[in-house]
């Protein structure tokens, strides 16, 4: 089980937030000439730095919620067996892909980078897409009745500003 969640962080959270970045930054060098540079800038340095210590916490948690309460991982090969509803998915319902945002984001500000601030609204976009139109679908013929109330209950993006109480 752990040598799963390992995979499950390095190919999914570690593709989105390392690999793929990193690969982006090398390719908009060798196209543009410029080396890559972090941004000179205090304040958009401080808020990066704070957006990339937001971002892992908040997907890094969930991820060990997914290990811990839900006896899976985020990975399609091991998914979590039970429904988690504990922490952040108490406040909004995908608190791991809001936690990823944050961390391009924050990759996107650090390094003052278009072609990382194109990546995450993609990124974006695409989770605002594949969510409501696969993923829930997914969970409720998962989960039935207990993540229909769930999404009753729990916004899918904004957090709510007092924790959900399972009934």
């Amino acid at each position: 089980m752990m040598k799963s969640l390992l995979w499950s962080i390095i190919l999914l959270p570690g593709s989105v937030t390392i690999f793929l970045p990193i690969a982006l930054l090398y390719l908009s060098t060798v196209f543009s000439g410029e080396g890559v540079a972090f941004s000179e800038n205090i304040i958009v340095l401080g808020a990066s730095i704070f957006l990339l210590v937001t971002g892992f916490f908040l997907a890094g948690s969930t991820t060990l919620l997914f290990f811990r309460c839900g006896k899976g991982t985020p990975a399609p090969w091991d998914p979590p067996k039970k429904l988690v509803i504990a922490g952040p998915y108490r406040y909004m319902r995908n608190p791991m892909i809001t936690g990823i945002l944050i961390i391009l984001f924050g990759e996107a500000l650090l390094f003052w980078s278009l072609v990382l601030f194109v990546w995450a609204f993609t990124f974006l976009v695409a989770n605002m897409l594949y969510f409501p139109f696969v993923e829930e679908k997914n969970l409720l013929k998962r989960f039935g009745k207990d993540y229909d109330e769930y999404t009753k209950n729990v916004p899918r993006w904004i957090p709510r500003f007092k924790p959900w109480e399972e009934t």
